[in-house]
C-alpha cells in the first residue's frame, strides 16, 4: 500500500514540475522574440495629428469606485492631457457609494467651469462591476476610440498624442502602454510587484506581440476601437479579468494588437499585503476563469498557428502555475521519505532536475527584463539577485492563497469583484495608516500560512537525518515566503 501511495506522490509531483518546466521553456521562447524583435513604430502608419481632418474622437473612461484617496489626483491629472477639446470627452463611471461620490462631483463641475468636457456617470446598481460600468458608458460614448485609465493611474500629458496615432492602421484594435510604479521603492512589497508587473510588461507582452501572439489588454492604460469592442460581443462581467476575456474574444476575431513598451503610464502600488492578497485572488482566479471560457476557443480556432494556440494556452494557465508550484512544494517533504525509503525509486528524482533548469531560466529571462528598466552594471546586476530570490521566495508564499483562487475559478465558484484599495503614497514617510477602505478582518489562509511555514522548517530539518540537503535551500525559501506573508498579514493592518 505504501509503494502505491509513494508512486502516487511521486506521479503528481512530476507531472507539476513538467509543466512548470513547459512553461519555463515558453518563457524562453517570449525572451528569444523579445531580444530579436526590431521596433516597428517607426514605419507603421499614424494619425497626423497636425492636420484636423485626421484628429480621431477619443472617449477617456475612468471606472472608479470609492476612491477618496486619489480622486482630486486622478481628475486634476486627466485634465492635464493635451489633446484638442473638441476630440475629447471623459467620462467618470462612478459606482461609489461613500463620500467619495461628493468629492468628484464637486471637482467635476470645477473643470466643467473651465471649459472641460466631463461627465459623471452614476448607476443604481454594481451589476457587472467595472465590465458593467464600461459597457453603460460605451452606449452613450461619442468617441470612435476609448482610453481607460483606473483610478491610481496617472497618464503624462501627452500620453494620445504617442498612442492614438496607431490606429491609422485600421486592423488595430487596442493599444497598450506599459506600466510604471510611482512607489516602486516604498518598501519590499512594492518592490517584488514592481519586478514582476515589469517582468510582463517586458518579456510577456513584447515577446507575443513580436509574432503575432496573442497578448491582452491589461485592464488600463491603453486604448480600444469602439468597433472592436463591439464586434467582439461588448464588455462581459461573467469573469474577474473582463480585460484579458475581451482581449482574446478580439483577437479571435483578428483584430490586431499593438503594444507600445516605450511609453510608460505611472500608476500606484498596493502597499499593504490585504490590498496585494485581494488584487493577486481577483487576478489569478480571473485568468483560471477565462482558461475555462476560453481554451477549447483557442484550440479549434482555424485562423490561429500552432505556436500561437500554444503561447494562448500557456498565456490563459498563467495563473495556475501557482498550482503546480503549489503541489510541488507540500510533495516535495514527502519525497524526500519514499527516496530515502524505496532507493528503488531514485530513478524517479531525476526530474527534480528539471525544476532547478526552470529555475534558472526563469533566472535569466527575468534579468533582461529587469535591465531594460533598471541598467545593467554589476551594482544592478547584485541588486537583481537580491531582488529576484526574495521575489522568489514570496511568490512561495503567495502559493497556497493564489492556488485557492486558481482552484475557485477553474470551479466555476462565482464571487464578487473586490477592488484594490489605494493610497495616494509614493514617499517613504508617507503612511497607509488609517485607509478606510483596507479590511481590518484577518485572512483565514493566515492560519494554513503560519503552519506551511512550521512545515517547511520541518523539511529543513529533515534533511539532517536523511542525508539529503538537495531541497534544503528550496525549503529555506518557502520557510522565509511562507514567514513572511504570515508576518506581513499579522501585523500590517489599519
Amino acid at each position: 500500500m505504501g509503494l502505491i501511495i509513494s508512486y502516487i506522490i511521486i506521479a503528481i509531483y512530476s507531472i507539476a514540475l513538467l509543466l512548470i518546466f513547459f512553461y519555463s521553456l515558453a518563457q524562453l521562447n517570449l525572451l528569444v522574440n523579445y531580444l530579436s524583435y526590431k521596433r516597428q513604430n517607426q514605419t507603421a502608419p499614424k494619425f497626423n495629428l497636425l492636420d484636423p481632418k485626421e484628429i480621431p474622437l477619443v472617449t477617456i473612461q475612468l471606472p472608479v469606485y470609492n476612491e477618496e484617496y486619489v480622486m482630486e489626483r486622478l481628475l486634476d491629472n486627466i485634465a492635464k492631457i493635451e489633446y484638442p477639446k473638441s476630440k475629447l470627452e471623459i467620462q467618470v463611471l462612478d459606482d461609489s457609494t461613500d463620500n467619495s461620490v461628493n468629492i468628484t462631483s464637486k471637482r467635476i463641475q470645477e473643470l466643467q467651469e473651465e471649459g472641460i468636457n466631463i461627465q459623471h456617470i452614476r448607476r443604481e446598481n454594481r451589476e457587472g462591476y467595472k465590465a458593467g460600468a464600461l459597457k453603460e458608458g460605451l452606449e452613450i460614448a461619442k468617441g470612435d476610440f476609448i482610453a481607460i485609465f483606473d483610478a491610481d493611474f496617472l497618464p503624462d500629458p501627452d500620453w494620445l498624442k504617442k498612442t492614438v496615432i496607431y490606429f491609422k492602421d485600421e486592423e488595430i484594435g487596442v493599444v497598450q502602454t506599459r506600466w510604471g510604479h510611482i512607489n516602486r521603492d516604498y518598501s519590499t512589497l512594492t518592490r517584488i510587484q514592481a519586478f514582476a508587473l515589469d517582468a510582463h510588461f517586458t518579456l510577456e507582452q513584447v515577446g507575443r506581440n513580436a509574432k503575432g501572439h496573442f497578448i491582452n489588454f491589461n485592464g488600463t492604460a491603453g486604448i480600444w476601437r469602439k468597433k472592436c469592442i463591439l464586434d467582439a460581443g461588448n464588455w462581459e462581467g461573467d469573469t474577474l479579468t473582463e480585460d484579458l476575456d475581451l482581449s482574446y474574444r478580439a483577437q479571435l476575431k483578428n483584430w490586431k494588437f499593438k503594444y507600445l513598451e516605450d511609453v510608460e503610464t505611472p500608476a500606484e502600488l498596493p502597499v499593504v499585503i490585504s490590498a496585494a492578497r485581494s488584487q493577486q485572488f481577483r487576478w489569478n482566479k480571473g485568468g483560471a476563469e477565462n482558461f475555462r471560457k476560453s481554451v477549447m476557443k483557442v484550440l479549434t480556432a482555424k485562423n490561429i498557428s500552432f505556436k500561437t494556440k500554444f503561447h494562448g494556452v500557456m498565456h490563459l494557465l498563467n495563473s495556475s502555475m501557482f498550482l503546480c508550484v503549489f503541489l510541488v512544494s507540500l510533495l516535495s517533504i514527502p519525497a524526500m521519505y519514499i527516496k530515502a525509503l524505496y532507493p528503488q525509486l531514485d530513478w524517479a528524482f531525476d526530474v527534480l532536475s528539471f525544476f532547478v533548469l526552470s529555475t534558472i531560466i526563469l533566472f535569466i529571462c527575468y534579468w533582461f527584463t529587469y535591465k531594460s528598466i533598471q541598467g545593467s552594471s554589476f551594482d544592478n546586476f547584485v541588486d537583481y539577485i537580491k531582488l529576484f530570490f526574495t521575489f522568489f521566495s514570496v511568490a512561495l508564499g503567495f502559493s497556497l492563497h493564489n492556488s485557492i483562487a486558481v482552484l475557485e475559478g477553474h470551479m466555476g465558484k462565482r464571487s464578487e469583484f473586490v477592488r484594490t484599495p489605494k493610497f495616494n503614497l509614493s514617499n517613504l514617510s508617507d503612511s497607509w495608516k488609517g485607509n478606510k477602505y483596507l479590511t481590518k478582518k484577518l485572512s483565514p489562509n493566515m492560519i494554513l500560512e503560519f503552519a506551511l511555514m512550521v512545515y517547511f522548517l520541518f523539511g529543513m530539518y529533515s534533511a539532517v537525518p536523511l542525508n539529503d540537503f538537495g531541497l534544503f535551500p528550496f525549503h529555506f525559501m518557502l520557510f522565509s515566503g511562507f514567514g513572511f506573508v504570515f508576518y506581513k498579514s499579522l501585523t500590517a493592518r489599519a
